[in-house]
């Protein structure tokens, strides 16, 4: 059994290299946190290979995690049963899909003694080939306040923590964002690059969490990505701390007066109350 931390960036620049998905990710920053995916694997050996996953207690697609583990296994003939809990919705900003297949990989890797970098590198490829995002694998392997300076898995991708340990509040607020849809459209994706440079370089200049905050906020503005209801409610929020957008979601995260920023954002949708995670993600209990 393994878990993995969701992640929520504050602001990023996309990074492709053709054809390299161990250099490809993303730069920015953001925030592991205790809510996220736990997963347990089961193994049986047989003539062929299949993959079946149930996401909180129900059969399910789970194309990000199906594809990590076909990463993993390669050719194994094995039959793979991954029942994972989810602690917050998809599609809006947590790297749900990510912490998912992350911990999927790492359960599974754990009963065939394949090490952690192989479960990490396999579930980086699905995220990257899919488009569901950049650098959420790699975040939520390292954990907590994380500035990710280079793009891809180690040793290219280089991070670096921000310390500190804080009660978030999140708010989901809209319907989804799919993730693929904004990192397809080329529009989107030079607004995206030109604010997450600036962005980064501010931050590296004071590395700090409330840097990350204004910035991701600035970050927000500048790329156009939220709608009117967002930016309300993280005006609102702002009131009793910080707040931005979670990248890419119609939600917010705050830091602050926790009852406070809670009560206020109640009206505005679904809240939940979380810790920052300062370990990356790990194996909870031998199987």
């Amino acid at each position: 059994m393994a878990f993995a931390p969701g992640h929520i960036s504050a602001f990023f620049e996309p990074v492709y290299i053709n054809q390299n998905f161990d250099r490809t990710g993303s730069r920015g920053a953001g925030i592991n946190i205790s809510l996220g995916a736990i997963s347990q694997a089961k193994l049986t050996y047989k003539s062929s290979q299949t993959i079946h996953v149930n996401i909180n207690g129900k059969p399910s697609d789970a194309p990000v995690t199906k594809l990590a583990l076909t990463h993993l296994l390669g050719t194994m003939p094995v039959s793979t049963q991954v029942d994972t809990q989810l602690d917050l919705p998809v599609s809006q900003g947590f790297g749900m899909s990510a912490c998912g297949a992350l911990s999927a990989t790492l359960a599974t890797a754990d009963l065939l003694h394949l090490s952690r970098d192989t479960a990490v590198k396999a579930a980086h490829y699905a995220e990257v080939q899919l488009r569901t995002g950049l650098g959420d694998v790699v975040a939520s392997s390292f954990g907590g306040i994380e500035i990710r300076r280079e793009p891809g898995l180690p040793p290219w991708g280089i991070l670096q923590h921000i310390p500190g340990s804080y009660d978030l509040v999140v708010c989901v607020i809209g319907k989804r964002i799919e993730t693929r849809e904004v990192l397809s459209d080329v529009r989107k994706l030079r607004k995206i690059e030109a604010a997450g440079q600036m962005c980064m370089k501010k931050l590296l200049e004071k590395p700090s969490i409330e840097s990350l905050f204004s910035l991701g906020l600035e970050f927000t503005q500048k790329t156009g990505l939220a709608s009117d209801r967002v930016l309300e409610a993280i005006e609102m929020a702002d009131r009793f701390g910080m707040a931005s957008m979670c990248m890419l979601g119609n939600s917010i995260f705050a830091l602050g007066d926790t009852p406070m920023i809670q009560k206020i954002l109640a009206p505005y949708g679904k809240v939940w109350v979380c810790q920052v995670h300062e370990n990356g993600a790990n194996i909870v209990e031998k199987q």
